[in-house]
């Protein structure tokens, strides 16, 4: 069984949650058997061609971008010609030129779609872009969604709900690093005992300006892993607001990351729009066993986080009711110990790898059957 993912970036150029999913799936469903190979975009002027993690990368020129819309007119063949190779071609949703590239590729082998998210911000944008949206899903074979949250919130797929299923992201903790002990001292050091904890890209939708304002009135050690493009913005406001006691470390490797990880007291994750439809640092805090605060936003943030069972779930865009949560968990170390322990068996109970890997290896199974028993006529 080989497998193609198409998708606007991967691993070297970028480790945001969707590259890190796609990893996952490649990892996982290749000690399944299946052969991977990962068609993306770069900015790079050499190693166009690699292996990653036993699947291949295949890396072609950016040409532009527009709207956060990455595009590249080598992508075209390249995607044409590696689906020839292909039994199924895998695409990761949103996208708007991956939906062009399908039919200028003409591509005629079984697809699914792993829905990652709404639209949410080009709302101007949208309106131009709907036809090909919808034209792009009603050609693909199954829409995988990410969560029965998104799932039943989503208007999209609401449209598509008949060729439409769920699966949930998994992680493997196996092939993150080990925590590091003298790494885990030098933060230690630095940060003290306690510490609430954000790890991901700073993004609008990530919430972080929320999480600033709710720590006007509180004290506690909070740690900002990361870096984005509002990076600026939030170092100024948490300047405005005079925080003495939030610390950003800009983007770390998975050695500290882990070490944050391990240490931490509970990851804080105030995302309060759509535009995050999963949360895979989230989840990487329910792995490590880790109580959570989040915001209600109908997204798969909910299904990882459970409101009085593996953290607490506050109103998005909401300073006051994070904090009155982050002060709920810092003065009840024992109720917080207890929600991370339940946070870490509902990992083990629905977000492995493993669990991942085989829905999907499943599912490119019966794509294949499926494609095989159709007429030449409704292939083409």
């Amino acid at each position: 069984m080989r497998v193609l993912h198409f998708y606007k970036t991967y691993y070297p150029d970028s480790v945001g949650g969707i590259e890190q999913v796609i990893r996952q799936m490649c990892v996982g469903t290749g000690r399944l058997g299946v052969t991977n190979e990962v068609l993306t975009l770069t900015r790079a002027h050499d190693k166009f061609d690699f292996e990653f993690e036993g699947h291949r990368v295949r890396r072609v020129p950016l040409d532009f971008e527009i709207a956060s819309n990455a595009f590249s007119m080598a992508a075209i063949g390249e995607l044409a010609r590696m689906a020839e190779e292909a039994d199924v071609v895998h695409y990761h949703f949103p996208w708007p030129f991956m939906d062009l590239a399908h039919f200028i590729a003409r591509i005629r082998k079984p697809t699914v779609v792993t829905y990652h998210s709404d639209i949410v911000r080009q709302k101007h944008l949208l309106r131009l872009y709907q036809p090909l949206k919808h034209r792009f899903l009603q050609s693909v074979d199954t829409i995988v969604a990410t969560s029965p949250n998104y799932m039943a919130s989503s208007q999209v797929l609401e449209r598509y709900k008949e060729k439409a299923r769920v699966i949930t992201y998994g992680l493997d903790k196996s092939i993150y690093p080990a925590a590091d002990q003298a790494l885990m001292d030098k933060w230690r050091a630095r940060l003290g005992e306690r510490f609430f904890l954000f790890i991901g890209v700073l993004r609008y939708y990530k919430g972080l300006h929320i999480l600033l304002d709710a720590m006007a009135k509180l004290d506690y050690p909070v740690v900002i892993v990361g870096a984005g493009p509002i990076e600026m913005e939030l170092k100024e406001h948490a300047e405005r607001l005079g925080l003495k006691n939030v610390v950003f470390l800009g983007a770390l490797g998975e050695d500290d990351k882990v070490a944050l990880l391990t240490l931490s007291y509970a990851v804080a994750f105030p995302s309060h729009l759509r535009s995050e439809a999963f949360g895979i640092s989230l989840l990487e805090g329910a792995m490590y066993g880790k109580p959570m605060i989040s915001s209600e936003i109908g997204t798969g943030t909910t299904y990882i986080n459970v409101d009085g069972d593996t953290g607490l779930v506050v109103p998005p865009s909401d300073p006051q009711a994070l904090g009155n949560a982050m002060r709920t968990l810092w003065e009840n170390p024992d109720m917080a110990a207890a929600m991370g322990k339940r946070a870490e068996a509902r990992y083990h109970e629905l977000f492995t790898s493993s669990q991942m890997a085989s829905s999907y290896t499943a599912l490119y199974h019966e794509l294949v059957a499926r494609h095989v028993g159709l007429p030449q006529a409704a292939q083409a």
